[in-house]
């Protein structure tokens, strides 16, 4: 494993970080998410993103069950909010709600701090003045070590950075975007405006939500057992801004195989390395339902594609990418 700096802040993270959204939040057993997190931990992993709507914050104690036996200085935990939690109406990015999921994530966690605590999504109903006043609060306070965001737009993000410079406030130092082969828009404003601003970038579902794994064939029904088989999972590949199984984009996917062949890489690997080659993402955020997958994911740590291959990959799937 390697590690990379967090944008201008205090942290240093593991290329590859360990998401729970897919691993509790999608119904893999308490006993075997825990041995994925400890194998994420063996592969050389220290970077755990979670978040308080997470499996109405199952998600965070199970996290927080699975670290408490290993040193604090071992890992690294990243929270967030913004959703409401269960059936709690409340949310937002308010001063007052702020502090309070805070310290029931910490509850939840086990733990005196978290390491990151990120902004899910912009509050357009708060006052941003108000957000960054409240998280440069938690960081003075001990409780939080630097702070984030997850899908804000290239404007937003400045906006913070302007605030947090002319009130003298603690910056942002991390944008976590959905970012794959397949979905390319942080490329346009969002990467930029982390470059200016010192962010560093975590990239959730750089895998396309699965897809390019190439377990799915196009005219074929999913797999048993995979996410597009779930009728509780499936809906995030239909609703995240296009039809993540259509049979046009299943043929441009497989379109790839020969080339990640040619490369002596499997599709994991290949569509990995695609996205750590961006000196703009200092972590890739993967999830497994078994401790054996993150064996795979962690060899694409250090791979180098070719112009060439970044070429291939561009004409295989000229078409499906949204940018």
């Amino acid at each position: 494993m390697r590690s990379r700096k967090l944008g201008n802040g205090p942290l240093i993270v593991s290329e590859l970080s360990f998401g729970t959204w897919l691993t509790v939040a999608g119904g893999v057993a308490r006993e075997q998410a825990i041995r994925c997190i400890h194998a994420a931990l063996d592969h050389g992993i220290t970077l755990f993103d979670t978040a308080n709507q997470y499996g109405a914050g199952e998600a965070e104690r199970v996290l927080g069950e699975a670290l408490r036996p290993y040193p604090r200085d071992r890992y690294l935990i990243a929270t967030k909010l913004y959703f409401p939690v269960g059936d709690e109406p409340d949310h937002g990015l308010s001063a007052a709600q702020i502090e309070k999921q805070l310290d029931r994530s910490l509850q939840r966690l086990g733990v005196d701090f978290v390491d990151l605590y990120q902004c899910h999504r912009y509050d357009k109903e708060t006052p941003l003045e108000e957000t960054m006043t409240a998280l440069d609060r938690a960081v003075r306070s001990g409780k939080v070590r630097a702070i984030g965001v997850s899908e804000w737009t290239g404007d937003q993000i400045s906006a913070a950075a302007a605030i947090a410079g002319t009130d003298g406030l603690v910056p942002f130092s991390a944008s976590q975007p959905q970012y794959s082969m397949l979905w390319r828009k942080p490329e346009a404003a969002v990467f930029p405006a982390c470059v200016r601003y010192g962010i560093g970038n975590l990239a959730f579902s750089p895998l396309a939500h699965g897809v390019l794994t190439g377990k799915y064939a196009p005219g074929e029904p999913p797999p048993q057992g995979t996410r597009a088989a779930s009728a509780e999972m499936n809906q995030f590949m239909e609703t995240a801004g296009r039809h993540y199984r259509s049979d046009n984009l299943l043929e441009a996917i497989a379109r790839l195989k020969p080339i990640a062949a040619d490369l002596g890489l499997t599709m994991v690997q290949m569509a990995l390395a695609w996205v750590l080659r961006r000196s703009e993402i200092s972590s890739a955020i993967i999830g497994a339902s078994r401790p054996e997958q993150i064996a795979d994911n962690v060899r694409a740590v250090g791979v180098a594609l070719t112009a060439e291959a970044l070429k291939r990959i561009d004409r295989a799937l000229d078409g499906v990418v949204t940018r």
